[in-house]
């Protein structure tokens, strides 16, 4: 499984560790991965994903995994994420058509 975040498309940096002496050594920068069960209020059910916990912090702040994923662009999402994001559209849509009822 590779080491990317399915929504944000963070992933893995890589770097130096530097000694006392300077030496100079390749590392790793791994991201903060998580795998959590978000709610989609559009679809009634969970979704499992592997996100960066800062990620999770995003989508608890923009209201959900729904409102998260309409904003969220194209490139940064995995493919199974982009198919989420197209499910959830759908299925929103009616929704957002249907009528008022007229204010008495």
């Amino acid at each position: 499984m590779a080491r990317r975040c399915e929504l944000t498309g963070k992933g893995v940096l890589v770097g130096n560790n530097v000694s006392h002496a300077n030496n100079k050594t390749k590392r790793r920068f791994l991201p903060n991965l998580v795998d959590v069960t978000l709610q989609s209020e559009a679809l009634g059910r969970g979704v499992r994903v592997r996100i960066a916990a800062s990620a999770l912090r995003t989508v608890e702040h923009r209201g959900g995994l729904d409102k998260f994923l309409m904003v969220a662009k194209e490139a940064e999402l995995s493919e199974r994420m982009q198919r989420l994001k197209r499910e959830v559209v759908a299925a929103s849509a009616p929704e957002a058509g249907a009528p008022e009822a007229p204010a008495a």
